[in-house]
């Protein structure tokens, strides 16, 4: 075989084997360890193995320094002669160019060599090795373990000199650095880009994510929308609340709405009624879950799964209750709002009439009756009073249960009963002060 044979197919071993090395570098650097983890928990020994070398980096990438600086060597000290020869004969024939085919021939020869180990050596195989690090990095541990152990007593000596120069210059040994929460999204949304993922994981990742940030006074139920229930009322009155207000769960209190007593709920109170149990509002009492109006809804949700509850009452640093939050507000703050269990409940409807006046549906609660009409003072009897709609209202200020065409005025606002559903307010007009009322009250 003739010599300039024999270097060519040298060199191109060289560069073949400079190639892998430098796959080899960027597949183990780059792989995910959370995929190889997966991997390696699945049984695949391969995966574990690369695990452990890469856990080793500064003795990996001696190997590979090693095997790259040889490489370099030996490309040296055979260095293309007698390509260069071949490539100065055939430049000679050239004669224009024959005077300087000597330093042509070794100049194309470094060129060619140059930017076949640049292409072939490098970009190519580590451009393939971030297409799939952790396929790459399982498949040349066996080449690289046996390279490794050859060359094991010069890669473990420059191992030793460089953790103690870098300690000189006191830089520890690196750490895998946690992972943020901006990582997370960037992956979510490289996710989304590549089909892995579809929008509606996106908001419940970011839901999940802000939940730390989120405070349990943007999730609860605010106290004007409870519905509480007086443990001194007779039976009969809380049972007619619980089945108007629709809710599941109820707050009991005695003498004042800040002296909680128990939570009831509709299932314990419909179980003891099929089985034949006492019924009675005392009877039901669990004692309820409390939590700080500043706790986040991270940390609620910890309380819910210690607790095996689903519902907590929200107080302040008095001991006051604010709102009242459960499981379904927290799922609902990473998914979004769910649909109501059962039959849905119709909104209580308000129309304005061409004379400025409101029929409005009895069922509204004080907070959206308040609202719509822009009162910002306080209905009578409101804070101590157990009423929360616009009908109960109406009866309070009766002191009995009225009929249609009864009507009363407080602060220039006319309150007229229009319709009654047996023993229950209807329908109420609501009719504004006159503009001279309104005048003289705001003189007065």
């Amino acid at each position: 075989m003739p010599a300039a044979t024999t270097e060519f197919i040298i060199i191109c071993c060289l560069l073949l084997f400079n190639g892998l090395l430098a796959m080899a570098e960027i597949a183990i650097v780059s792989a995910r360890k959370a995929r190889l983890q997966v991997m390696a928990n699945q049984g695949n020994a391969r995966a574990r193995t690369v695990l452990e070398i890469a856990g080793q980096p500064t003795r990996f990438l001696s190997t590979i320094q090693v095997g790259i600086t040889l490489i370099g060597i030996m490309a040296g000290a055979f260095g293309g002669a007698r390509l260069a020869d071949n490539a100065s004969a055939w430049i000679a024939r050239f004669e224009p160019l024959a005077i300087y085919a000597d330093i042509l021939g070794i100049a194309l020869i470094v060129i060619l060599i140059t930017l076949a180990s640049v292409v072939v050596g490098e970009l190519i195989p580590k451009r393939i090795a971030l297409h799939s690090p952790e396929r790459i990095a399982i498949a040349l541990t066996g080449p690289i373990g046996i390279f490794s152990r050859l060359v094991s007593p010069v890669a473990n000596a420059l191992a030793y000199v460089t953790d103690r120069v870098l300690r000189v210059f006191g830089i520890a040994a690196a750490e895998d650095a946690p992972v943020t929460e901006d990582e997370i999204r960037s992956l979510v949304r490289k996710g989304i880009d590549a089909g892995t993922f579809h929008h509606a994981e996106e908001d419940m990742v970011e839901g999940v994510l802000a939940l730390d940030q989120l405070h349990v006074t943007a999730l609860m139920t605010p106290r004007p929308k409870i519905v509480f229930l007086n443990l001194d009322d007779p039976d009969e009155i809380n049972w007619r609340k619980i089945v108007a207000s629709g809710h599941s769960h109820f707050p009991v209190y005695q003498s004042s709405r800040d002296q909680i007593v128990g939570m009831v709920s509709v299932k314990a109170l419909w179980a003891h009624s099929a089985i034949g149990l006492p019924t009675t509002l005392k009877n039901l009492l669990v004692p309820p879950l409390v939590v700080p109006d500043t706790i986040t809804g991270a940390a609620l949700l910890e309380q819910f799964k210690k607790s095996g509850r689903r519902l907590a009452l929200v107080t302040d640093e008095f001991g006051s209750v604010q709102g009242v939050v459960s499981l379904i507000d927290v799922l609902e703050a990473i998914v979004g709002d769910l649909p109501e269990r059962g039959p849905q409940r119709e909104q209580p409807s308000a129309r304005k009439r061409d004379d400025g006046s409101w029929l409005i549906d009895a069922t509204m609660t004080i907070l959206d009756f308040k609202e719509l009409l822009g009162l910002t003072v306080p209905l009578p009897h409101e804070e101590e009073a157990d009423f929360q709609t616009l009908g109960g209202f109406v009866m309070t200020q009766f002191g009995r249960i009225p009929k249609a065409g009864d009507h009363f005025t407080w602060e220039g606002w006319r309150f007229e009963v229009m319709d009654m559903d047996r023993h229950r307010v209807d329908k109420v007009m609501v009719t504004p002060p006159a503009p001279e009322s309104a005048e003289q009250a705001a003189i007065a």
